[in-house]
């Protein structure tokens, strides 16, 4: 059986990074996301990389664009016999449909995971994150800000992947291990 690419997808805070990190060690498959690539465009110190960086800190997204390109040059770049685990990638609606139409060009199988969670859990997440100060963009007024876009662009991006059959919605509102259970039984990695 071919291996499938994975994504999750969710609000901030809910478990992506998580889960991702879970089925990796399970499986050995890289974790990716574009915030890496974006990262990498950051630390250029060009225009484009100052200008991104002044936009992630803020905690707004990036143009679409911007994180298509990278997401397409990670895709194009998997081997036949290779797969890929993608934490957050695909959060505005003409984003995720680059991301549909380029699974389905390439022909390959692929899994796509919305961990849902309530506005006041990510809080919560993302208040606990803050005190290990592993993030910039987990400040106050940040997740406010990144809560309104989810809203305004990656509520419509959940709303078209459900409604063309590739979600799969998965409770983000329980312990890591019962969602990670959960996502390998849906990935039929349990019997491995």
């Amino acid at each position: 059986m071919e291996k499938p690419i994975v994504f999750f997808i969710g609000k901030p805070g809910s478990g992506k990074g998580t889960q991702a990190d879970m089925l990796a060690k399970v499986t050995g498959w890289p974790v990716v996301g574009t915030s890496g690539g974006l990262r990498e465009i950051v630390a250029t110190g060009t225009t484009a990389g100052h200008k991104l960086k002044e936009t992630m800190d803020s905690g707004a997204l990036t143009p679409y664009w911007v994180a298509s390109y990278v997401y397409l040059k990670i895709l194009f770049g998997l081997s036949d016999d290779s797969t890929i685990i993608f934490d957050g990638t695909s959060r505005t609606l003409p984003e995720t449909k680059i991301v549909a139409d380029s699974l389905k060009w390439i022909d390959r199988p692929f899994r796509i995971f919305h961990l849902t969670v309530p506005d006041e859990e990510v809080h919560g997440r993302i208040a606990l994150r803050r005190e290990k100060g592993s993030r910039v963009d987990d400040h106050p007024d940040a997740v406010v800000i990144r809560l309104k876009a989810y809203y305004e662009d990656t509520d419509g991006a959940i709303s078209y992947l459900r409604d063309a059959g590739m979600l799969t919605e998965i409770d983000g509102h329980r312990p890591p291990e019962v969602i990670a259970e959960e996502v390998r039984s849906i990935l039929k990695l349990n019997d491995n």
